[in-house]
């Protein structure tokens, strides 16, 4: 059933419904408001995204009708509060998409018995999350392909165990209050050291819905690129990107992130890294963009860097760079505001 689109408005009524073979109904992009209603549970696939939906608990906490859910997508919606602590009891569930709402308070361990499941795509952004990164994401989520937890308040250090998930294709932790160093563990992003794409047919994401229907979802989400913020279709087929943006992270940039060669975005920017630039980065082949700017960074720039012909965006200013710009076709395309505010480099 497919009502999107339109200007439908006030509240859905919790219709006395047998909803049979897990069916894919999809709501999204009107004015719904209110309570989800509880007959959507037995529903395989429920797109509610773009409404204003403000109540998410009396939903996931039901149990007066079986769970069969198995995407679940409320994004851009109303939700308030913290996330219900009932998530053990939507064990079907493969794709959840909670970004840019008004959530708050931390993460609830229950979503870490989410495990069993093929879960890809863990999208948090643009809430109101505190504390610290959940252990758990690290320690169970091993499928996941993207983790966006951008514009919240996180705050501590960047747990080690993040490193086991060796399939992220994009991580995006922007906009945060993280402090500490950057793991040397980066280098166990394997999917990141390894310049090719997954074909097309293996990055289709197909649900199964029941024994016979099959759903095809595309994996969206807002991200910052090249400066600006948008929403970016299919960035797990498309895009190995780490951000990393407007924290409070210090330390160096490990070296280990030199293996991560298939990255087509690194931002480090707005941090207070200091050290100098990792002396091969001109390994990244097939970066396209890159942002180090206002971090404490010092030496030269590393001449590696004129190598990277893909680079169509460069940021390194309001730092301590010294020494003369290197020579290169790709490097002398960019306008002097890429190096400003480094008052020892020169060229």
């Amino acid at each position: 059933m497919d009502i999107s689109n339109n200007n439908l408005t006030g509240m859905n009524p919790n219709l006395e419904l047998k909803l049979t073979n897990s069916p894919h109904i999809d709501l999204s992009l009107n004015q719904f408001e209110g309570c989800i209603p509880l007959f959507l549970l037995q529903a395989g696939a429920v797109q509610l995204s773009d409404n204003k939906f403000s109540d998410l608990a009396s939903f996931t906490c039901s149990k007066s009708k079986p769970s069969n859910l198995v995407i679940l997508d409320l994004s851009s919606n109303e939700l308030k509060g913290e996330l219900p602590d009932c998530w053990n009891d939507l064990t079907s569930l493969q794709y959840v998409d909670l970004s840019n709402n008004k959530l708050s308070g931390k993460i609830p361990f229950s979503m870490g018995t989410l495990t069993n499941m093929e879960l890809a795509l863990l999208d948090l952004g643009e809430n109101k999350f505190h504390g610290p990164l959940p252990a758990w994401i690290g320690q169970s989520l091993h499928q996941l392909v993207i983790l966006s937890l951008r514009f919240n308040n996180f705050n501590g250090i960047l747990p080690s165990n993040l490193c086991y998930l060796t399939k992220l294709h994009v991580l995006d932790l922007s906009v945060n209050s993280l402090s500490g160093g950057i793991p040397t563990c980066v280098k166990n992003f394997t999917s990141m050291t390894q310049n090719f794409m997954n074909s097309a047919t293996s990055m289709e994401h197909w649900y199964s819905l029941n024994n016979y229907l099959y759903v095809k979802y595309e994996y969206n989400l807002f991200l910052m690129w090249k400066g600006a913020d948008r929403r970016y279709k299919n960035a797990d087929k498309f895009l190995k990107t780490i951000d990393l943006s407007s924290n409070n992270l210090t330390g160096e940039i490990p070296t280990e992130m030199q293996y991560l060669v298939a990255l087509i975005s690194l931002n480090l920017s707005r941090n207070n890294l200091r050290g100098e630039i990792i002396s091969n980065i001109g390994n990244f082949k097939s970066l396209e963009f890159l942002d180090l700017s206002r971090n404490n960074l010092s030496g030269r720039i590393p001449s590696s860097l004129a190598h990277i012909d893909r680079l169509t965006w460069l940021d390194l200013s309001y730092n301590h760079l010294n020494g003369k710009i290197p020579i290169g076709t790709q490097l002398q395309t960019f306008n002097a505001s890429s190096f400003e505010e480094n008052s020892n480099l020169c060229g």
